[in-house]
């Protein structure tokens, strides 16, 4: 599983960063939203739709909003508040689990919830790239992501013995989230400074960033367990479904474009 775990992700990261750099404004907004598309198809897998023509609905349902937004029917802005907002309130529904997780089983509510989730970070997407040095924050904002993986990812698996969430993912340990946290906050307290940034703000910014990353983690798993399926899809060879790769992105993405652009 880990080889081909590594295999999937040598395969992706450099279509990412390629995406991220050299597509046209236009082609960028629409490949991505592709991307965001099949995270949303598995989101409607957790809401239980069964039948393909019903989750290929709610996908148009998240296509029509984003549409919406990129020709300016809604601000971005809006969207990007009400994903931030949308998860603070997350945040705190993953350190009260179990509690509430009656919530989790209103199709309704999740589904709107999704719809929220995946426009505000495909909103997030559209407006850093397109802000001065936007591709090369975008960069910054994938390593602090997949750094805070990664070093999960081995560190827990080396050292990791006190659970970190028991009663959301009984995988993740103290000691691979503290190791996550420091791999991603090297790199990109080292990032930053190359980009000029002043890290008197950004090193706390960075902090703040990986620990949410975290939960965003943790709320898929949340959705998971209360759903009742292992992965979000088998798409990926060694790491599940693109919601598994996306999910910590979706948290980070619009809270970033917030307080940056």
């Amino acid at each position: 599983m880990l080889l081909s775990r590594i295999i999937t992700a040598l395969i992706l990261a450099p279509l990412a960063l390629a995406g991220v750099f050299w597509l046209p404004p236009a082609w960028f907004a629409v490949v991505f939203w592709a991307v965001a598309a099949l995270g949303c198809f598995e989101w409607a897998s957790l809401l239980h739709l069964e039948k393909t023509l019903h989750k290929l609905l709610y996908v148009a349902g998240y296509g029509l909003l984003a549409t919406g937004l990129y020709f300016g029917l809604v601000p971005y802005a809006a969207a990007l508040w009400l994903g931030a907002l949308t998860w603070l309130c997350a945040v705190i529904a993953v350190l009260l689990f179990p509690r509430g997780s009656e919530i989790y089983r209103n199709r309704l509510l999740m589904g709107l919830l999704g719809w929220v989730l995946f426009v505000a970070a495909w909103s997030a997407l559209v407006v850093i790239r397109s802000a001065p040095q936007g591709s090369f924050w975008l960069v910054w904002l994938l390593v602090l992501v997949w750094g805070a993986d990664i070093g999960a990812y081995f560190c827990g698996r080396a050292w990791g013995k006190r659970k970190l969430a028991p009663a959301v993912s009984p995988g993740k340990s103290w000691e691979g989230a503290i190791g996550g946290f420091l791999v991603a906050g090297v790199l990109c307290g080292v990032g930053a400074g190359l980009l000029g940034a002043d890290l008197k703000l950004w090193l706390p910014l960075t902090a703040g960033l990986i620990v949410l990353s975290v939960f965003g983690d943790l709320f898929e798993s949340v959705m998971k367990r209360s759903s009742g399926v292992k992965d979000s899809g088998t798409l990926l060879p060694g790491h599940g479904g693109v919601l598994d790769r996306i999910d910590s992105l979706l948290a980070v993405l619009p809270v970033f474009a917030l307080v940056w652009v």
